[in-house]
């Protein structure tokens, strides 16, 4: 059975698994590659673009949402990347756009066929479509899926799939009919479909996945800048839909002017906030951040990329506000609301500086908590490689007692391992320990990196003396951290055989500095 696109992209978010990633660049490279090069024209650039798409990828793996169909992401993403490339590159010579132009046409198509009159607008067509038609448009002639396929990805019937693709085609037949190109649905349809997709270069897919894996660290000066113009016409895009809540917002950008309104706000109750697992899926969509008016210990809930968290940290708010790098990755350039604990009892803690949020929208909501913490607090986030003390997870030892041979390829996969002052740490079946790695980073407070070299998969369990620390239960939070962290190093040499060691390193950060505007 083939594996699902989103399974991949988790399984590279929570484990940092490179086979996964490339699995995913494999899939869909010749997608990626063939858009750019609809609108560009230029092998080179296109292969740029590539690459800048797939770093894209990578750093906002976290961030993916379940109800996302990946192919066509990939597509709007590729679209954005190469229509900055294009508008940095508008200078460069007709001529050399002429004869681009006519060489692909002599190698592939015959003088006049409706694919040498579409493909330079193809782009632009499909931008002008909404979600559910430019995944629809992606599905059917990007991918050749078939209308079961496309209404399972879509979340719809067969019918009504066969509905939504027909009425995409018919909007991109008026929008080439409106600029002088006549062809009926079912031509366009078939132009799209067996031209749409061209090969890419042998070599690109491999050196895509490198660059991606580092996020960008090894990318050049060009590409990043491709990156940094895409990611701005995305946010752009979003923040022309995106439901602003309780007002009425005049957005403008060149001659188009939107009017965006969204009806009274709701009003938030305490029942709201109490939400469980069924209930924050009937919640109306809201943002609000706010002082903690619940003095219970960190809690709340999250379900289908909705937010009911009470009396949380706040780097717990901005994680995610900027997924994919938690607080022990931060740069902090401003102030930031700092955590204050008062643990009566091991592993759990009171907080007496939390803060609420109830984050519900179901249009950009990443985005508009990003507003609202400018908003409030004058401060935004930025990723960036930083030379910084780390702890490097090394093998001290061979044939520890907690680190044994997993089950390996085609077993269930457990990678929800977490580090509890109580019960200790457990994965199964792990393929890295990047995991271990990542939770590690929430006890020590700094980068923790997997070097271990480890190859195949593993079981790690993970347990210590929880007493010492219920013995210290009335001392302050710091020495309680001392000692836990005392404790777990240990536990990590003793039944893991592996040791923290001390060093600096090129590690990608989140920093967080004083918006300019």
């Amino acid at each position: 059975m083939t594996t699902d696109d989103l399974d991949l992209l988790w399984e590279y978010a929570g484990t940092q698994s490179e086979e996964a990633f490339a699995t995913l660049v494999s899939r869909h490279i010749n997608l990626v590659y063939s858009v750019a090069l609809h609108q560009l024209r230029d092998h080179a650039a296109a292969e740029e673009v590539a690459q800048a798409v797939f770093i894209i990828l990578a750093r906002k793996a976290g961030s993916v949402g379940p109800r996302t169909i990946l192919s066509a992401w990939l597509c709007r993403t590729a679209q954005y990347a190469a229509a900055n490339v294009a508008k940095a590159d508008r200078r460069r010579k007709d001529r050399e756009q002429e004869i681009y132009m006519q060489s692909l046409s002599d190698q592939s198509q015959p003088e006049n066929s409706p694919w040498s009159d579409i493909s330079p607008l193809l782009n632009t067509a499909m931008a002008e479509l909404g979600e559910k038609d430019h995944s629809a448009i992606v599905l059917r002639f990007f991918e050749g899926k078939n209308m079961k396929e496309i209404g399972a990805a879509l979340g719809v019937n067969e019918n009504a799939a066969t509905t939504r693709v027909s009425r995409a085609v018919e909007k991109l037949r008026k929008f080439f009919v409106k600029r002088g190109i006549n062809l009926s649905t079912a031509a366009l349809g078939g132009a799209i479909s067996s031209n749409s997709i061209q090969a890419a270069p042998v070599s690109l897919a491999k050196a895509v996945t490198v660059a991606a894996l580092t996020k960008g660290a090894t990318a050049s000066g060009s590409t990043l800048a491709v990156i940094k113009g895409a990611l701005k016409l995305m946010a752009w895009s979003k923040a022309k839909v995106a439901i602003l809540v309780g007002a009425g917002v005049l957005l403008t950008a060149g001659t188009m002017t939107v009017l965006v309104t969204q009806p009274e706000t709701p009003r938030i109750t305490d029942d709201m906030w109490m939400a469980d697992w069924n209930g924050i899926k009937k919640l109306p969509p809201v943002l609000v951040l706010r002082p903690s008016q619940f003095l219970d210990k960190p809690s709340g809930i999250m379900a289908e990329g909705k937010y009911v968290y009470r009396n949380q940290e706040f780097a717990q708010i901005f994680s995610i506000a900027y997924p994919g790098i938690g607080s022990p990755r931060c740069v902090q350039k401003v102030y930031v609301p700092a955590a204050g604990y008062r643990f009566e009892k091991p592993g759990m803690p009171k907080l007496t500086n939390g803060w609420d949020l109830m984050l519900t929208l179901t249009n950009h909501p990443i985005e508009a908590l990003q507003r609202e913490i400018k908003r409030q607090f004058g401060f935004v986030g930025r990723h960036e490689t930083v030379e910084t003390n780390v702890l490097s997870l090394t093998m001290a030892r061979s044939a520890a007692p907690g680190l044994k041979t997993g089950q390996g390829v085609g077993h269930p996969m457990d990678v929800g391992g977490q580090l509890n002052p109580i019960s200790g740490y457990s994965i199964t079946n792990a393929e890295t320990l990047g995991n271990l790695a990542s939770q590690l980073e929430w006890v020590f407070g700094k980068p923790v990196l997997d070097q271990t070299d480890l190859k195949g998969f593993y079981d790690v369990s993970l347990t210590w003396d929880w007493r010492p620390l219920a013995a210290a239960a009335g001392q302050s939070a710091e020495m309680q951290m001392k000692l836990e962290r005392k404790l777990v190093e240990q536990s990590l040499l003793d039944q893991l055989g592996l040791k923290l060691v001390p060093s600096r390193e090129p590690v990608e950060m989140l920093v967080i500095e004083s918006a300019k505007n």
